[in-house]
């Protein structure tokens, strides 16, 4: 069952959604611009920065926007979250979750890096990827600039940025670099087109979040080749050798579509050997950590977060 404050979080975006036209009835720039004005109403409030700093660069594979939130009382160098939004590799952007990232940053007493990184389907894969990899990379070299530790280093993100911050942290370990990030938080992942009948049949179908037919049209826009795309681990790091990487934390709503694929990932984890924390909240469903102002469920979730991140930084 859904949890009721999740259910009114909702039941409120689908009223926002039908002010608009039919989605897919819009083009990409269309279907971004309507999702920013539906989502503007759940990044109001929240904490406040000490600073909060944003800059347009090249990191090494192409020009990637980010912005970085300090909190108070955080010394410099301050350990950091690199943060990676949802979207389906889609949509969204740092703006749509700047509150979350907020939020992170105070919890946890620690710098939050949100990235923008290129969106398909005008940029497929690994454009997206490869930008990612070279921001990490520069901040081992230039963390100071920004004042942040480049020994203490954390990547998370939800749904397609879950994805991408594992496949980053896969890429780096593959150069001999798995060492620059020091733990993953994994919010209901996003780690291959694959969605089975029986999660199709609990969680999608009309009128859910999201169902098979709109996820997996995320992947067909991210992925070059089809075929060869879905055994790609750096594509779909379900698929991935897992070992060597650091210390894990999935986040896991009982009532989404990707529900699955977050307790496949706990298994492979837990097979090669990584340490890995996950946790299932109940009735929650997919973003719901978007309902941070409203729903309760929310804010522990973000608060394990925060907690994981700061003591596997500390």
């Amino acid at each position: 069952m859904i949890d009721p404050e999740i259910q009114a979080f909702l039941d409120e975006m689908k009223r926002r959604w039908a002010e608009h036209p039919p989605f897919g009835d819009l083009g990409f720039p269309d279907q971004r611009a309507v999702s920013e004005k539906v989502r503007a109403r759940w990044t109001e409030g929240g904490p406040a920065m000490a600073e909060t700093v944003e800059r347009t660069f090249d990191p090494g594979a192409g020009e990637l926007r980010i912005r970085v939130y300090r909190p108070a009382g955080v010394a410099t160098p301050a350990p950091a979250l690199i943060y990676l939004h949802g979207g389906g590799f889609t949509l969204f952007s740092i703006d749509t979750h700047d509150r979350l990232m907020r939020e992170y940053a105070a919890a946890g007493g620690f710098v939050v890096i949100g990235v923008d990184y290129p969106l398909s389907p005008e940029h497929k894969y690994p454009v997206a990827l490869d930008r990612i990899e070279a921001l990490i990379l520069w901040l081992k070299a230039h963390g100071g600039e920004l004042g942040v530790d480049a020994a203490r280093l954390a990547l998370g993100g939800d749904s397609a940025g879950a994805n991408l911050s594992f496949a980053a942290t896969l890429r780096l370990r593959e150069r001999g670099e798995g060492g620059l990030v020091r733990a993953i938080l994994a919010n209901y992942g996003y780690f291959t087109p694959e969605v089975s009948d029986r999660a199709e049949e609990r969680f999608g179908g009309p009128g859910s979040i999201m169902d098979r037919a709109e996820a997996q049209s995320y992947y067909v826009n991210y992925l070059a080749d089809w075929d060869a795309g879905q055994r790609d681990p750096f594509a779909c790091p379900i698929h991935a050798d897992l070992a060597g990487l650091p210390p894990v934390f999935l986040v896991i709503p009982e009532c989404d579509l990707l529900t699955e694929q977050s307790l496949a990932m706990e298994e492979r984890l837990e097979q090669a050997g990584v340490a890995t924390m996950a946790k299932i909240y109940a009735g929650a469903t997919h973003s719901f950590l978007e309902a941070m102002s409203v729903a309760a469920v929310a804010r522990e979730a973000i608060r394990d977060g925060a907690t994981f991140i700061r003591d596997r930084l500390d």
